[in-house]
């Protein structure tokens, strides 16, 4: 695989990441994942990492964008 499609090509998908062997797992792996503890993720949530996969939001982008959603402020 190339490294592109590892490093956020595609969200939902998992693989191995060859540039340290680790194994990634996607989004949708995750949810399966977090189904099996009783979590699941809100309607807002998967609307914002839709609105991040129509925008082409790159990594640090979605970051950003989740880091002053959830801020405290005040």
């Amino acid at each position: 695989m190339s490294k592109k499609y590892v490093t956020g090509a595609n969200p939902k998908t998992s693989a191995r990441d060859s540039r340290n062997g680790r194994f990634v797992i996607g989004r949708e792996g995750m949810v399966k994942l977090n189904a099996i503890e009783g979590i699941s993720q809100s309607r807002s949530s998967r609307e914002m990492f839709a609105e991040f996969d129509r925008d082409g939001a790159s990594p640090e982008e979605r970051r950003r964008r989740i880091i002053a959603k959830h801020a405290r402020k005040g």
